[in-house]
């Protein structure tokens, strides 16, 4: 179908394996993980087959499935109608990354505001607590747990020092590096409406390597840790929200730093246009939404 701006035409993939092979990937990644964290609690060798393999799945399916688009759109079948379908999809599907993101800061709440009180002895559901773990305060970040021999307390917190001294907390860095990668990565977005390809390659370039150096500081942040700091996924309610929160948002941003890398691939072959950059755009908005998420991480995980 040519492109046209005809309601009555409406461009309808053929039948595909994609979304198979990305439940497929993604059920293998999650399943590894579990089981990954599970041998490690047990004290066991832990077996990564079945992560990596889902993540070597879900990551050549995902780049299948954007090669097939971007060929779509090269053909000019998508019309003015299916694009705006395209912002409405990616509309929802941030949508549902911000809910998912919403119970998890819910649950920190409800943590830090009510279980940890509750178990303290405060307030009407207090009594129990005050009953079985008469020794425990009430305190955030949870280092001394009601009950150490179940849970192991960790030697310090990942909590914010001083201000005068963020200038050694890697937490502080990866704020500053994706709070930049947001600035850029809208230098990029300009550099596309004023047809400035080389401009363009250099900014969404500088974007993704801030994207992998973030992941770099996170890897090195869990190491101190583990390693130093004896915080860990066993360490109670604080390791428990600590590492899911955080580490979710770390695979996120290895999924938003995979689609910028497609997009500078695009951009370096000519694909952009000021009318025509939706790819670019989608991945854009999501990359933006990531940060947003990790201020948010930043201030009640780190700082509050």
């Amino acid at each position: 179908m040519a492109d046209t701006d005809e309601d009555s035409v409406y461009f309808i993939p053929d039948n595909s394996w994609f979304p198979i092979g990305i439940a497929v990937g993604l059920f293998l990644l999650v399943f590894g993980l579990g089981s990954w964290l599970n041998e490690i609690k047990a004290g066991e060798e832990p077996s990564l087959v079945a992560f990596y393999a889902g993540a070597l799945i879900f990551a050549v399916v995902l780049y299948r499935w954007f090669a097939a688009v971007i060929d779509e759109n090269l053909a000019g079948l998508p019309n003015a109608r299916v694009k705006r379908s395209y912002v409405w999809g990616i509309g929802w599907f941030i949508f549902s990354e911000a809910m998912f993101f919403a119970a998890f800061f819910g649950a920190l709440f409800y943590t830090r505001v009510l279980a940890v009180a509750w178990i303290g002895g405060e307030g009407a559901k207090g009594v129990t607590g005050d009953y079985l773990w008469p020794e425990f305060e009430t305190a955030w970040p949870v280092v001394n747990n009601p009950d150490p021999s179940v849970f192991a307390n960790p030697r310090e917190s990942m909590a914010a020092p001083s201000i005068g001294n963020w200038l050694n907390y890697l937490p502080f860095w990866n704020t500053v590096i994706l709070l930049t990668s947001s600035v850029t990565v809208h230098f990029a977005h300009t550099a596309i409406k004023d047809e400035a390809q080389g401009k363009m390659t250099l900014w969404l370039g500088v974007t993704v390597l801030l994207g992998i150096l973030f992941l770099i500081l996170q890897v090195e942040e869990y190491l101190e840790a583990y390693q130093e700091l004896g915080l860990t996924l066993s360490s109670g309610i604080y390791g428990s929200t600590f590492f899911i929160l955080t580490g979710f948002h770390g695979f996120h941003v290895t999924l938003g730093t995979f689609m910028l890398f497609i997009q500078l691939l695009r951009g370096m072959r000519g694909h952009f246009r000021p009318h025509d950059c939706f790819g670019f755009e989608a991945s854009s908005w999501y990359w933006h939404f990531v940060d947003v998420v990790w201020v948010g991480l930043f201030l009640f995980v780190y700082v509050f």
